[in-house]
């Protein structure tokens, strides 16, 4: 039987958000059942409404991709956590496709299958598509077994769901997939939820100068106490800040980030790497049909240029041990997690993020 649950949706492209009550139907074979306990509101949930980016399966749609919660049923066949578990929902991970065994991805098969056709969730009769096959903007969700990673219980929720994106994605292009060498340059463009974890990451790593750059002066200084040794806003200075950067780093960096979603920023960020050795790594989301125009000789050269999906994370390997490192007080969380509101608010709180106060907000319900 199925049962309500709060949820936040979007019934269609471009309307606003809509919060009421949903139908959750039982976990099935491979499936559980959780609490959602806090959910971010991450700016691509924000982009899939709004059709900046594609919604899966398309509309209505429920979403939330970064959340964290409880275990509170599990389907047939389910091995891999139990009721009572804490859970952070991620990138799946089946453990048997090509891409799982591979070493060199940290995508899967179980990534490209649209849950959304077969999902759990509807409203007034009408099936939703989660997004990114998550919907944890829903005081209850199924979800497939290989998308939960256990942790530990004594983390509190209110930072646990931060490793469901941004957290995660912001550490892990830093450490796991640009891998960030001591005493290495780095820039990071961009200072939102993501790439402020990329600056604590290239700290963690032991990056002897960072570099942060955004048009927000008031990010200067959470930057600062993340790690960065250095602060740009582009709009402060005359022309291209390009040239400025690469003059402060001696040639280019040796790492560069772009975490906005910008392909002009895109463009800048390879730029500013080192043209002989520099590896640029692009994180943000842009719009499917925007290209990325640069000059085949910067490449020939030797830069290099990435993505790095969920930050090259694995959800079962690195979860685990960064939630451990933020236990000890090696990541830090407190000046990242800004606000907390109701479901019912959530249109308020991205309202927030687009004028850009505070950080990450997560909510409850």
């Amino acid at each position: 039987m199925s049962i309500k649950s709060k949820a936040a949706m979007a019934l269609e492209k471009g309307t606003r958000i809509e919060v009421d009550l949903i139908d959750v139907d039982p976990p099935k074979a491979g499936e559980v059942l959780i609490e959602v306990k806090a959910a971010g509101l991450c700016h691509s949930d924000l982009h899939a409404a709004t059709g900046h980016i594609q919604f899966n399966a398309g509309f209505p749609g429920l979403l939330g991709h970064e959340g964290a919660g409880v275990v509170l049923e599990t389907g047939p066949g389910v091995t891999r956590v139990r009721p009572g578990d804490h859970v952070v929902p991620f990138v799946p991970e089946c453990g048997e496709c090509a891409m799982c065994r591979s070493a060199k991805t940290n995508q899967c098969i179980a990534s490209f299958v649209d849950a959304g056709q077969d999902s759990r969730y509807s409203y007034r009769g009408r099936r939703l598509h989660p997004f990114m096959g998550l919907g944890l903007f829903s005081q209850y969700a199924v979800l497939r077994e290989h998308s939960l990673v256990p942790v530990r219980k004594d983390a509190p929720f209110e930072r646990l769901f931060y490793f469901g994106c941004g957290a995660t994605t912001g550490l892990g292009s830093a450490l796991f997939r640009a891998e960030v060498e001591p005493g290495s340059s780095v820039i990071v463009f961009g200072l939102g939820g993501i790439g402020l974890n990329v600056v604590q990451g290239a700290r963690l790593a032991g990056a002897a100068r960072i570099i942060a750059v955004d048009t927000n002066p008031a990010k200067a200084d959470v930057a600062r106490r993340l790690g960065a040794t250095d602060f740009v806003d582009p709009a402060a200075i005359d022309g291209d800040v390009v040239p400025l950067l690469i003059d402060m780093t001696g040639g280019g960096a040796d790492f560069t980030f772009e975490a906005v979603g910008n392909v002009k920023l895109m463009r800048q960020a390879f730029e500013a790497a080192h043209f002989a050795y520099g590896t640029c790594t692009i994180i943000g989301l842009s719009p499917a049909d925007d290209l990325l125009s640069i000059a085949p000789i910067g490449l020939v050269m030797g830069r290099r240029l990435q993505g790095a999906p969920m930050g090259g994370a694995s959800g079962l390997q690195h979860i685990p041990r960064l939630i451990d490192w933020m236990m000890d007080g090696k990541i830090i969380m407190d000046p990242l997690i800004t606000g907390h509101m109701p479901i019912e608010r959530i249109n308020e709180g991205y309202e927030m993020q687009g004028r850009g106060e505070g950080i990450r907000t997560y909510v409850t319900f």
